[in-house]
């Protein structure tokens, strides 16, 4: 029988202390892509150790890419730029492994990508992708299962990115990767705005890269003829830090979140302040005073500056006990709910309707057996663990440990309860599959 590890959650803890958060997981992932492009090493410091950074570093060594880790830097440097293919086996596990693609058709003219996976949280097609590199020049065809693409040299071109939700974040990523090396100048408009795609520009920048409008909806791109390898810090997690911030709400504490860019965290500090919850912030600093009572919110994601999809399972946490009926509309991916199930098996009083949870505030949630269904829904099933009455036992973590490290420990710093604990799940019979 399969082994799999759950979290045994005591509720009913109030958290206090400082925690402080690592670098973010969606910066790091196509910035170690990237070093693909690049002549000589490349290190990346702030790494945070996750389950995803290893599939990353995994893929790169199979690409060629001699791989060495020292505490949270990692070294990346070319030995076989004849490699050109991500296997299914491990892109279908995450799916930011798509981000190899527009490197390795910039830098070594070929590559043969396995179509992504990662969490279950609804249809995320990658057309924007693949058109963007076509209108580059590349040739591009599925076969097998496999994004097999080809160009002998890219040129420079005028690339449309937004798309039925927004602007694409990766479609962004892999576009800007693969226009840096093109001959001639690219424009990407409607560009995703994100920080950890601004991170990913100005890595690519110190490496000798020409882009300009970092941070706005229209990037322009000089092609250069090579890139160099550098020596580069990422930017913290906002999605680590707005999740402490939520815990220290809703278990009626205070918490400083160290390392944390308040600037990066605007829509979430600007809804606690609609709670009633007061915010407090420095340069690298956030922390939140818990309210007497939340006031409830209507709250709809959005590409940034606006409400981040990433938090929106904590957000609904938390709104299970304001006083009142919040509404929470999902703009980015419709179907990210999976969760809503779980925490009404633990006393929320939620209704779906299309795109939108109703959320009716309640005075409890009760601890039950629940399940991860992806990173995110996972991380709002320990918040509601911590304040639930009784103990939540909570399966399939092995969702969250691709994108917190250590949370356990993290918030058993701050006074919360949390065992980690190995258990064997017994096989389907073949005639319930």
């Amino acid at each position: 029988m399969p082994v799999l590890d759950k979290f045994v959650i005591e509720g009913g803890r109030k958290l206090k202390g400082e925690v402080r958060v690592g670098g973010a997981k969606n910066a790091a992932l196509p910035i170690l892509a990237a070093t693909i492009l690049c002549n000589g090493k490349s290190t990346i410091r702030g790494v945070p150790a996750l389950r995803d950074v290893d599939t990353m570093c995994q893929i790169l060594g199979i690409l060629g890419i001699r791989v060495e880790r020292n505490n949270d830097a990692i070294t990346c440097e070319a030995e076989d730029e004849k490699k050109n293919t991500a296997p299914y086996e491990l892109v279908n596990t995450m799916r930011a492994s798509v981000c190899v693609l527009g490197p390795l058709l910039a830098k070594r003219g070929s590559a043969r990508v396995s179509h992504p996976g990662g969490c279950t949280i609804g249809v995320r097609p990658i057309d924007l992708h693949l058109k963007g590199l076509q209108s580059l020049g590349a040739k591009i065809d599925i076969r097998h299962g496999y994004i097999e693409a080809s160009a002998n040299r890219l040129k420079g071109a005028d690339i449309y990115l937004g798309g039925p939700y927004g602007s694409s974040v990766t479609g962004t990523e892999n576009i800007m990767m693969a226009s840096v090396l093109a001959e001639g100048e690219t424009v990407i408009q409607d560009a995703a705005c994100e920080p950890e795609v601004q991170d990913l520009a100005r890595f690519l920048n110190k490496c000798g890269a020409k882009i300009e409008g970092i941070g706005s909806k229209i990037l322009t791109i000089k092609g250069v003829k090579e890139l160099h390898g550098t020596d580069y810090h990422i930017i913290p997690d906002r999605i680590e830090a707005g999740t402490y911030l939520v815990a220290s709400v809703l278990s009626g504490g205070t918490i400083t979140v160290r390392n944390a860019r308040a600037r990066h965290l605007g829509a979430l500090l600007h809804k606690f302040e609609e709670m009633g919850i007061e915010v407090e912030s420095g340069r690298d600093w956030c922390r939140v005073a818990p309210p007497k009572r939340i006031k409830p919110v209507d709250v709809v994601t959005q590409p940034y500056p606006g409400f981040p999809t990433d938090l929106q399972a904590q957000i609904m946490a938390l709104l299970c006990f304001a006083e009142g009926i919040s509404v929470i509309t999902e703009k980015i991916y419709p179907d990210r709910f999976m969760h809503v199930a779980e925490l009404t098996r633990m006393g929320a009083n939620l209704r779906k309707e299309g795109p939108s949870v109703i959320v009716q505030g309640v005075k409890k949630l009760y601890g039950a057996p629940v399940q991860a269904s992806d990173l995110r829904a996972g991380a709002g099933l320990i918040l509601a663990g911590l304040v639930a009455k009784g103990t939540t036992e909570l399966l399939r973590v092995y969702h969250i440990d691709r994108g917190y490290e250590r949370i356990e420990d993290k918030l058993n710093s701050l006074g919360a309860k949390i065992e980690r604990v190995a258990e064997e799940y017994p096989k389907r019979p073949i005639e319930e599959m």
